[in-house]
């Protein structure tokens, strides 16, 4: 009744899990991961500076599931990251992952675009993580962080961190959204000074693993 097989589902996408592929199946333990939301893009005046937050981390979720309780197919669903922003646009969400109806993550959400250009003191929120989805183990994905702008200088938000990946970092010069890294984190956010574009990250894309005990 040991650890037999493991089989990964890691691209965007719908696919199936056929119980009769392994006869001598007894339980499966299902490991899913939501995608992570993207950043906003930043787009700022000449001699004026935006920052953006970071977009936040998939949910997670966790169950064993004894070959009795499992259906003959089963669906694989595997959420994609969220955009980036382009322009002066905010990110999109990340979007779900599941394994049938039972273990069920939710995606994380996307970065915001409420600063406007210009050179006064202020703040943008953090980016709120999703709620737990469905499952015997279940958590929301890290909040991404906020962004801060004084005059000419400022700090971007750091993506939120999922359970099987790391946001992408924060910047205080120009550039584009840091890139998450592993399974799940939200994109970091983008930085504009003195006229310069630059794109949001996308977020991490979600993933399935199945764990086969017989």
């Amino acid at each position: 009744m040991g650890l037999r097989k493991v089989v990964q589902f890691g691209s965007p996408g719908t696919y199936k899990f056929t119980k009769a592929a392994y006869p001598w199946l007894a339980r499966v333990r299902v490991k899913v991961q939501a995608g992570g939301g993207g950043s906003a893009g930043a787009d700022a005046n000449s001699k004026q500076l935006i920052s953006r937050p970071g977009g936040s981390g998939g949910g997670y979720s966790e169950s064993v599931i004894e070959v009795g309780a499992l259906a003959g197919v089963e669906s694989v669903v595997v959420g994609a990251g969220g955009a980036g922003g382009g322009g002066n646009n905010a990110g999109s969400a990340g979007e779900a992952s599941s394994f049938g109806g039972t273990v069920t993550a939710i995606g994380g959400n996307g970065g915001g675009d409420g600063m406007t250009t210009g050179t006064t003191n202020t703040t943008s929120s953090g980016t709120s993580a999703p709620l737990a989805g469905k499952g015997q183990i279940t958590m929301g994905g890290g909040p991404g962080e906020g962004a801060i702008r004084m005059g000419m200088r400022g700090l971007s938000g750091r993506g939120g961190d999922s359970h099987l990946g790391f946001g992408g970092y924060g910047r205080s010069t120009s550039g584009p959204g840091g890139a998450p890294r592993g399974r799940g984190g939200g994109g970091g956010g983008a930085f504009s000074s003195d006229g310069a574009k630059y794109d949001g990250a996308p977020g991490g894309a979600g993933i399935v693993i199945i764990e086969l005990f017989g």
